[in-house]
């Protein structure tokens, strides 16, 4: 018997035939909007016989308050979850047939019901890999000549989530490289060489970093209350970046409280690019 639970406890199951992104994805969004529930998501990927999608029915019935979020290609993969739902009186959504059907209707074609036909490794995924291996290798200023050969080219003061973003968007196919602002420091000529359309200034609200900062400091053991998170120092820092972005008439955007996700969607704006 599935021991007992709040309410607010919400397990999600996601189930798929492939590596289970979109359904992951689909279901963090939704969860987002219930911010008081403690969520648990347990993933199962490759789920590709029935075989094992009976073993993992078996291992997620132990648990409560089930959601089962499923994106299988095949109906008769998709049966045995739906039956389980009905047994067990628990939610299930299916995100991968709806759009399948909408589409099947639209063009009078059937699909091939291929797992994995989004993950094939044709040119755009080699592309993306490169694009990734640019994003580590001039990560944090490490070479100037890549802000020459970049898609774009992210200016910020430490903290202003320049190395995730700079993944974030390699995972789009982009070129991205980073430059810390350091106080003090001198600005790579190349910087100035660039279309400043392909330049992005990241800022933060002094507060905002401040507490990134000290909790940044609090989990390497140190004392929060440094020169790096002094607020007089923060302001000269942001100050500073400021007049660079002005200096370089670049797009800026404030990062505080925005999700790696919003600010890019920001930045693909700027430049032009559907996502």
């Amino acid at each position: 018997m599935p021991e007992k639970t709040s309410k607010k406890e919400i397990n999600i199951i996601i189930i798929s035939d492939a590596a289970g992104d979109t359904a992951f994805n689909n279901a963090v969004a939704a969860a987002a909007e219930f911010p008081d529930a403690k969520i648990n998501y347990r993933r199962y990927p490759f789920i590709n016989n029935k075989e094992k999608l009976k073993n993992t029915l078996d291992e997620v019935e132990k648990y409560p308050n089930l959601v089962i979020v499923y994106s299988l290609v095949k109906d008769e993969m998709q049966i045995p979850i739906i039956r389980f739902a009905r047994e067990h009186k628990v939610q299930s959504i299916d995100i991968f047939s709806p759009i399948v059907e909408a589409l099947q209707k639209t063009t009078g074609m059937r699909p091939v019901e291929k797992i994995g036909a989004q993950h094939k490794m044709n040119q755009k995924y080699f592309d993306r890999i490169s694009a990734m291996e640019f994003a580590v290798m001039y990560d944090d200023g490490k070479d100037p000549k890549g802000f020459l050969e970049a898609d774009v080219v992210l200016l910020g003061v430490s903290r202003t989530s320049k190395t995730p973003l700079s993944l974030y968007l390699a995972n789009m196919n982009l070129k991205v490289a980073n430059l810390p602002l350091v106080p003090e420091t001198h600005i790579p000529k190349e910087i100035y060489e660039i279309d400043p359309k392909k330049i992005v200034g990241l800022t933060n609200d002094p507060s905002v970093l401040n507490h990134i900062r000290k909790q940044r400091m609090i989990s390497y053991g140190l004392n929060p209350d440094t020169t790096y998170s002094n607020m007089d120092s923060i302001n000269k820092e942001l100050e500073a970046a400021q007049k660079l972005y002005k200096k370089l008439g670049c797009y800026v955007i404030n990062v505080a409280d925005r999700s790696i996700e919003e600010t890019a969607a920001l930045i693909l704006k700027h430049l032009g690019i559907e996502k």
